[in-house]
């Protein structure tokens, strides 16, 4: 069985065109690449012209190369995201745009990252970044931007005598897109009482007839038909509500907290993600300090990637190209350890020289690459997987060039 994890030590650039040969399309793409804060960054690119002009137009042309080899290594299926902070977001959005189209943006995700605020500096106390989504093909891709996780229990107040908890929902089609002239075979009338709840689609004694409705009283349709409504009476209740015409019957669906359903019920993810549920700056400092140490300024945490991955299915090849501190590659085995999938992750990191005097140095990693490389060793020594290191020389060996 391949190994869990990956690492490549090199330049993405130089490493990124040769990995289909060795590893195949990949489906999803996670980076967290270098925030442009006004400072110089590692990729030592050779920009000439008017891209080396401002420091926004040299950090997009260090992006775009990166990015276009990303979309050549993604899957149809596949789909990539992008975390950034403000001093890049809006160029960010425009080269996404150019490079993987913008019929195939899915979103832009506020995450909030710093709960507290950033104290330092002027102006606002700044408590987030962002997450840009892109599909390969949004026709075609496979990620499901829905999580169990999202689900909320209090959302079922009502409890069955069997202790499941549901809700009611309307079996009416609240979407007037949808009426007797564009659905007209899920308009028909269906019977029930109120007092006792029993609906069916043939009449029987102490029923009404009922026929859908929306709430001004003009025709609507069903969302189910009526032999799924008549497989599945005990999922349906007739009561009497207070309509804005006075009191009528209706009928609802018995929706279910737990359905029984492959993954169970999930729910939209929302395009704001809380602390507390992917985890802070705070909780990743604390996370790498438990497997290497504090080494390393500002990682992400694992629930943020572990999020990600949920939107995707459980055997995907993920990459990520500017590992950093190794948060995706540690995220990939924690999945693989809860749920038993069999997810992999390549793991891409240059050789940075880590800051003299820091807590990195002073621990013996004198590059970001090994600090990649130390957090993703002790992952495979504490949650299994394996971890298969590759050198970029290798790459080309293996790739044919």
């Amino acid at each position: 069985m391949p190994p869990w994890n990956t690492f490549i030590e090199g330049d993405n650039l130089e490493v990124l065109p040769r990995l289909a040969a060795e590893f195949g399309l990949v489906d999803l793409v996670y980076i967290d690449p270098p925030y442009n804060t006004g400072n110089s960054f590692a990729y030592a690119d050779d920009i000439r012209g008017d891209a080396a002009g401002t420091r926004h137009e040299a950090w997009v042309a260090m992006m775009r190369p990166r990015l276009e080899a990303a979309r050549s290594v993604l899957a149809e299926r596949g789909a990539i995201f992008v975390s950034i902070d403000d001093n890049e977001a809006a160029y960010l959005r425009l080269l996404l745009d150019e490079v993987f189209g913008e019929a195939n943006f899915l979103a832009q995700v506020v995450v909030n990252l710093n709960p507290k605020g950033r104290q330092l500096g002027k102006g606002f106390a700044t408590s987030h970044e962002y997450l840009l989504v892109y599909a390969k093909d949004a026709g075609q891709t496979v990620l499901d931007a829905s999580s169990p996780d999202a689900v909320v229990e209090s959302d079922f107040p009502l409890v069955d005598p069997d202790g499941r908890r549901y809700r009611h929902l309307p079996l009416r089609n609240t979407n007037k897109k949808f009426n007797p002239v564009t659905a007209r075979t899920m308009h028909f009338p269906v019977y029930g009482d109120p007092d006792s709840g029993v609906v069916r689609t043939r009449p029987f004694e102490g029923s009404h007839e009922i026929a859908p409705v929306f709430g001004d009283g003009t025709p609507a349709v069903w969302r189910w038909s009526a032999p799924l409504i008549d497989e599945r009476p005990l999922d349906l209740v007739c009561r009497r509500i207070n309509g804005r015409q006075g009191e009528r019957v209706d009928v609802f669906q018995k929706d279910w907290l737990h359905r029984d359903t492959p993954g169970g019920r999930r729910k939209k993810l929302r395009t704001i993600w809380l602390a507390e549920e992917v985890g802070s700056t705070d909780t990743a400092v604390a996370e790498l300090k438990e497997v290497v140490g504090h080494v390393f300024e500002s990682p992400k945490p694992t629930g943020l990637v572990r999020r990600i991955l949920s939107t995707m299915p459980d055997d995907v090849l993920v990459l990520d190209f500017f590992a950093g501190s190794g948060t995706t590659g540690h995220a990939v085995a924690l999945a693989n350890e809860e749920d038993g999938g069999s997810r992999r992750c390549i793991s891409i990191n240059s050789a940075e020289a880590t800051r003299e005097g820091s807590n990195a140095r002073t621990a013996g990693l004198l590059t970001v690459a090994d600090i990649t490389r130390a957090r993703l060793r002790a992952v495979a020594a504490r949650h299994g997987g394996g971890l298969d290191e590759i050198t970029v020389a290798e790459v080309r060996r293996r790739s044919g060039a």
